[in-house]
């Protein structure tokens, strides 16, 4: 049912709007993390995009390195839709099986879900009408909620009954979007 109606909101998206560009980041691509989007005119200088990015590798050097972080949010573009500066607002979520920052090379790793929300300030630049460039950086907090447990085991290395929380104010997307105008 849940794809069935993000496949309807894509369809109805592309179909309604002029002007609707699939992405793709260049920067995380090239890091192996695709980073992959669509955004679609919603006004006259307001516009939607729907990405997700993902790091499917359930292991990375013995340790787990999976997320997948989904992010719509809104733009308001100061000149023209897709060419000069906009910024953003997005509330998004996460999905993770990771080792966090502070835990490498601990022996300990975390599995759970969080929330992000933030804003995102970037330059779009027309290449011909049918590509732009878009380099942007965003941030903002995000809240995790999780088990944390040994690598290589189901025993737990913290002490909460159900889930352990923690949130950081930080920049978590960025790059340059390759994207390609459908219609």
């Amino acid at each position: 049912m849940k794809k069935l109606f993000v496949i309807a909101i894509l369809f109805f998206s592309i179909q309604s709007q002029s002007q609707t560009y699939v992405k793709v980041n260049a920067f995380t691509t090239l890091l192996t993390l695709p980073n992959v989007g669509i955004e679609t005119s919603i006004g006259k200088k307001s516009t939607f995009q729907f990405d997700i990015l993902a790091s499917p590798w359930k292991s990375i050097k013995g340790n787990p390195g999976e997320f997948y972080i989904f992010i719509p949010e809104y733009r308001y573009h100061f000149h023209e839709k897709y060419n000069g500066f906009y910024v953003g607002a997005h509330v998004g979520g996460t999905i993770f099986n990771f080792q966090k920052w502070n835990y490498l090379n601990t022996g300990k790793y975390e599995k759970g879900f969080g929330y992000v929300m933030g804003v995102t300030i970037g330059y779009q630049t027309k290449i011909n009408d049918k590509f732009v460039l878009d380099c942007f950086l965003g941030g903002g907090n995000q809240q995790g909620f999780y088990k944390g447990y040994y690598v290589g085991t189901t025993e737990r290395y913290e002490t909460a009954k159900h889930y352990n929380k923690s949130g950081e104010w930080l920049p978590y997307r960025g790059g340059i979007m390759i994207s390609y105008k459908l219609n």
